[in-house]
């Protein structure tokens, strides 16, 4: 139980209605900003505009997925107005405080850091990644099959990096009837890909290995999807691009050549906002109740 922590959600989208209800469930103080527009009533919690006078008895400080823009800016699908973060407002939480967030740019890192305030970053943790795998998955899945006029099935599927999303995404190919390639950097990884039934290869012999795809996934945050390497994708191949924006593919250069390429990070949020807000209200939960189960003035 929550009982006499006080928890401000701050912005977000659908997810944050499941990450609200948990809390009200274990019995937490819940304000609400950038909720002035939700059609949804929540009983038992407070809905106000965001004043540094009241996160001055704040415990716990919950952001959207990404925490802030690179100005302080934190968005909310339930609101008109603009919230930004400042230092005024930071300053304002108790020492004891934390937030959480799902991934903070730096921005938020530096504001929280000068202000000694502690930043949790839910998607470092494994599990929380290998839960949303799966919603981004079907999410990629259901892009695929609205954007080609072929199969999973007999399809000849790229998955690029052999990680938490990447691992989810080739398994889930595969039990559909693709033939699966997967670019990998480290030899662990193409080993442990090769003992699952997939078609291996080192991510620097990646300009060879396009030639004959029908379907690119993939995860790697830094630019792999080259120029130089669409030249050598069929014109008849999708690019779908779920590495965090900007993505890892030249978009320009795919769409100049006519390929069809889209970006689609945060799949989880858009595709199953339910099950992703069941994800992160349960870590959220478990680690509000280990962080603050030692203060000796929460009874």
């Amino acid at each position: 139980m929550l009982t006499g922590i006080s928890v401000a959600i701050m912005g977000g989208d659908a997810r944050q209605l499941e990450v609200i209800q948990k809390f009200i469930e274990l019995d937490a103080t819940v304000t609400l900003f950038g909720f002035d527009n939700l059609g949804r009533q929540f009983s038992g919690v407070s809905n106000a505009k965001l004043d540094p006078m009241l996160l001055q008895t704040v415990d716990v400080l919950i952001l959207p997925v990404v925490g802030t823009d690179d100005s302080g800016q934190v968005e909310s699908i339930f609101s008109s107005e603009e919230m930004r973060l400042t230092d005024d407002l930071m300053s304002s939480l108790p020492k004891h405080a934390k937030v959480y967030t799902g991934m903070a740019k730096s921005f938020l890192k530096k504001l929280c850091a000068a202000n000694g305030i502690e930043v949790v970053e839910l998607f470092e943790r494994d599990d929380i990644a290998i839960y949303n795998s799966i919603p981004t998955a079907e999410g990629a899945l259901m892009m695929a099959i609205q954007n080609t006029d072929i199969t999973i099935h007999g399809s000849v599927s790229m998955v690029l990096g052999f990680g938490r999303t990447g691992f989810t995404m080739a398994k889930t190919l595969q039990g559909l009837g693709a033939t699966v390639k997967v670019g990998v950097r480290k030899p662990e990884h193409f080993a442990r890909a090769w003992e699952m039934g997939f078609q291996p290869f080192y991510t620097k012999d990646l300009y060879p290995e396009v030639g004959n795809i029908d379907l690119l996934f993939n995860t790697i945050p830094t630019m792999i999807v080259t120029a130089q390497v669409i030249t050598n994708i069929p014109h008849r191949a999708l690019i779908i691009d779920l590495a965090s924006k900007p993505g890892g593919t030249d978009f320009r250069f795919a769409e100049k050549r006519g390929i069809k390429a889209m970006l689609a990070p945060g799949l989880p949020g858009i595709v199953a906002p339910k099950t992703a807000g069941r994800i992160m209200a349960n870590t959220l939960s478990q680690l509000i109740e280990e962080d603050f189960k030692d203060r000796s003035d929460v009874e």
